[in-house]
Parts: C-alpha cells; structure tokens; sequence
C-alpha cells in the first residue's frame, strides 16, 4: 500500500444495511476513498457485527478498497477468511494478541496490507519494535465497540506522537484515526499528522451524506 495524499473512509458501522448498495453508490459518488469495515466479536468490545459474508457481499458491490478492523479476540482465526472474501487490508489491535508481528507479516503474506490499531488507553510505545512492520496504524480516539462516540481530545497528542514515531524509522505508512470523527475535529488531526480518517455518523446522519464527504476532505486541507 503506498502512502499518497489524504483517505476519507466510511465506516459502514453506521450505513443503512436495508440501502447497503445505495449507501456505498453513495460513498463512491461522494469521493471516498477506502470502506471501513468494523468487525466485532462481543467480547474484545461489547458489540457484535460483521464477519465474513458481509465482506465478501461489500465487495461485491464496490471495488473501493475495503479497510477491515479487526477488534476481535484472537484475530488470526479471521485471516484467511477475511482475505478471500475480499479485505484490501486488515488492521490488528497490539491488546488483542500476544504475537502480534506474526499476526502483521501473515496478513501481509495473504496480499492484504497489515495495520496495528492501539486504543486510547495504550501508549504509542507499544508501537515501536512492529514499526517497521505495518503498512497503517490507526489510532482509536474513541474506546472502541460502538459507533457515534465523543472524541478523546488527548489523541491528538497521540497522534502526534505516532506520526514522529513514523518518521523517525523511515516508515511510509498510513497514519489513521477513527472515533468522534466530524468536521469539528478532522482538521485537528489532520495538522497532528493523520493522513486517513474514519467517519460513519458524521457521514452517514449528515443532511447530504454525499456532500460531507467532500466537505471533511476540505476541511483536512484547511489544516495543511
């Protein structure tokens, strides 16, 4: 995966699964750039969602890349599934597995670009002896299970921290925040160092959901 400009992500956590084909046309005519895929076990975070045939149904109906997130326990269950149903890349929590550099370099060897999430309560050092493994890391800004959450204003910080991490070690990877993402707080990650942002409330409740995709976009650009 090359790093290149800004990625505007719908979470599909918040889309309407009655209108699924509609709400990604809509995605797609608004200038997304990836889906984000959020997948759920009921007991890493207290919700249950989406597993393989909802990817390979996605994928079906959009070639957009399509970022899974893994925030399950035991994610290397999920891999190969995951990945022939059609995940472009898969994201791993450093809370949820004990191997996690095995974990990074099997999703990579399935063809798929491998991320690390770390959650607001896990220092960026966790990062630094896989960062020079990973393609992404995303930053949670929320504690993750649910959709619709306040941003955590001190992942700002974090996310300054990842970036200096990141360019310290030469690394060309996607920095990504999800969580409370709207068009109040993108503009402050944006100039914090993230290039790639989740948003699923703010897109999909919005007045024209069309339109706000555009409009986070810009407002990453006013943060420049």
């Amino acid at each position: 995966m090359n790093r290149g400009g800004v990625r505007i992500a719908p979470s599909l956590l918040s889309a309407d699964f009655g209108r699924l084909r509609d709400e990604i046309a809509m995605c797609e005519a608004g200038g997304a750039d990836w889906l984000h895929v959020d997948v759920m076990d009921g007991h890493f975070v207290p919700n249950l969602t989406f597993g393989a045939k909802v990817i390979e149904t996605v994928r079906g109906l959009t070639t957009l890349p399509l970022d899974v997130h893994l925030m399950v326990e035991h994610p290397g269950q999920f891999f190969e599934d995951f990945a022939k149903a059609g995940a472009s890349g898969m994201t791993v929590h450093v809370e949820s597995t004990p191997h996690i550099h095995r974990d990074l370099c099997r999703v990579k060897a399935l063809g798929c670009w491998a991320g690390v999430v770390i959650n607001p309560g896990t220092p960026c050092a966790a990062l630094e002896a896989i960062v020079t493994e990973v393609d992404l890391v995303l930053i949670m800004s929320v504690d993750p299970g649910y959709g619709g959450q306040a941003f955590i204003p001190t992942s700002i910080d974090k996310i300054r921290q990842a970036r200096a991490l990141l360019d310290a070690a030469g690394s060309g990877a996607t920095l990504e925040v999800d969580g409370g993402i709207n068009r109040e707080t993108i503009a402050r990650c944006a100039a914090a160092g993230a290039d790639a942002f989740v948003a699923g409330h703010a897109i999909f409740a919005a007045a024209d959901p069309r339109a706000e995709i555009g409009e986070l976009r810009r407002q990453t650009l006013v943060a420049v």
